[in-house]
């Protein structure tokens, strides 16, 4: 180990990962519990597996408080495949659904889902660059659900109370780039799903926490992949899951549990970034943040500098000091730290310190 190098990985998914959880996988990779096999190796229907899925459930619901009128299933299509499966399978024929519309994935979910039947936009910040919450929200009472994205990874808008449905209409939520950041109340859900691989492990799983009584809305004859009541009733076991990544989010989960739950994470994590925000805030403009102050993300900080130019050199610099994938995202450009929960609070101050340093030179 003495001649491990890890660098401060920024990426916005796949991200960083606990060190430790690391390092557990790397432990058990050939040998996985007496077993004489790797993880990845094993049936899906050995005892050994049941126990890795099951395990990683529990810590879940722990973490989660999920009430036991929920089921937990570890699919596969990240989220952009529940951005299809949400209206296959909740939204009656004839009927429309809402949507909310903050930033790209929740632009990206309702075209998705316009294929498929009818959509009413219940609010679109677009006209203000996706840096605002919606001041209001023109909701149907009728709505199959309302669905709305928690945090979107490109432009940094986080909500941090729920919107409120008609009564009735059930809320929906992809939650995939905060999820187990800050403890929520499931029971206010009638689904949310989450990409394992911003927060919870590598890619490769999507987490679909779901009421029950929404699996009794599945229409017959869906394609059995697509249907969540197959899903369900199977644990997640119907064909063959990605167990290696399953078996990564377990433990993610079990240092979740260890590191205090998730009202010590958001703490942490609010602490990391207020470090970013403040040094954005007090650099006189050089670096300018995307979001209003008050939708301000937890996890994904989009800025910029001056120019382009300055742009790349950040980038370029921050590589050769070990501070990785801070570039911006292809379609807004600028630059962007994703800090998740693994990104440490040494890792935060390290790019604060570049940050101030870089303007000193450039500024």
């Amino acid at each position: 180990m003495s001649d491990l190098k890890r660098v401060y990985n920024f990426n916005p998914g796949p991200a960083v990962l606990p060190l430790e959880v690391l390092q557990e996988a790397q432990a058990e990779f050939l040998d996985y519990k007496g077993t004489g096999m790797s993880v990845m190796e094993i049936s899906h229907r050995s005892k050994e597996f049941e126990g890795v899925i099951q395990t990683a459930e529990a810590d879940l619901r722990e973490l989660l408080g999920i009430p036991a009128n929920y089921k937990v299933m570890f699919l596969q299509g990240g989220a952009t495949l529940q951005f299809t499966m949400v209206p296959m399978n909740l939204r009656p024929a004839g009927a429309s659904a809402d949507y909310i519309v903050t930033g790209s994935w929740s632009k990206t979910a309702v075209k998705e889902s316009k294929k498929l039947g009818a959509v009413h936009v219940a609010a679109n910040t677009e006209a203000d660059g996706f840096n605002c919450l919606p001041k209001s929200l023109d909701l149907d009472p009728k709505a199959a659900y309302l669905h709305f994205t928690s945090n979107e990874t490109i432009h940094g808008v986080e909500f941090f109370t729920e919107p409120t449905p008609p009564a009735g209409v059930p809320l929906v939520c992809d939650v995939s780039s905060d999820f187990i950041s800050h403890p929520i109340d499931v029971s206010k859900y009638a689904l949310i799903y989450a990409g394992a691989q911003k927060n919870a492990g590598p890619s490769g799983t999507t987490v679909v926490i779901i009421r029950d009584d929404m699996i009794a809305r599945v229409p017959e004859n869906l394609p059995v992949m697509l249907d969540y009541k197959t899903l369900a009733e199977s644990g997640s076991l119907h064909n063959t899951p990605p167990s290696f990544a399953i078996y990564m989010v377990g433990l993610v989960f079990k240092w979740a549990k260890k590191m205090g739950g998730l009202a010590a994470i958001e703490k942490t994590n609010r602490a990391k970034a207020d470090l970013v925000y403040k040094a954005i805030d007090e650099s006189g403009g050089f670096y300018r943040g995307h979001a209003q102050p008050e939708a301000r993300s937890l996890m994904n900080i989009p800025f910029r500098l001056p120019s382009e130019e300055l742009e790349d050199a950040f980038a370029k610099e921050a590589k050769k000091n070990d501070l990785i994938g801070l570039k911006g995202h292809r379609s807004v450009g600028g630059m962007r730290a994703s800090i998740y929960n693994a990104m440490t609070l040494e890792g935060t101050q390290a790019l604060v310190q570049f940050m101030k340093e870089f303007q000193k030179k450039n500024g």
